[in-house]
């Protein structure tokens, strides 16, 4: 499985952005999807997954209420829509395929990071 990330950029806080994640090679639907992101001088950290089927999502408490995670397995792609950015959410943003869960070693295959700038 091949993922690409897309659709970062700079954005003012209070603003929106939604990035995709379109998979290649094999279809998207055998898998939980998963968006993790990663700040300059900082860990990786979970934001979202979403269930092979689309039915469940999990958040984490940081993004909650402000980001949605959807998928079109018909297109093989996956979408993190975040609304009311903050600046503290200035990162590169990677989705990845695997396993239902926040943890990144349970995830398979990662996309590349797709860089997301919030401005105060």
């Amino acid at each position: 499985v091949q993922l690409q990330a897309s659709g970062g950029g700079l954005v003012q806080a209070g603003g929106s952005l939604r990035l995709s994640c379109a998979a290649s090679g094999r279809t998207l639907s055998s898998y939980a999807m998963g968006w993790f992101r990663q700040a300059p001088g900082k860990e990786r950290e979970f934001v979202a997954v979403i269930s092979w089927s689309g039915i469940s999502t999990y958040y984490a408490d940081s993004v909650k209420g402000r980001f949605t995670i959807s998928r079109d397995n018909a297109r093989s792609t996956v979408y993190l829509l975040m609304d009311s950015l903050k600046p503290e959410d200035t990162a590169a943003y990677y989705c990845a395929a695997g396993a239902y869960s926040g943890v990144s070693k349970e995830y398979n295959y990662w996309g590349q990071g797709t860089l997301v700038t919030v401005s105060s």
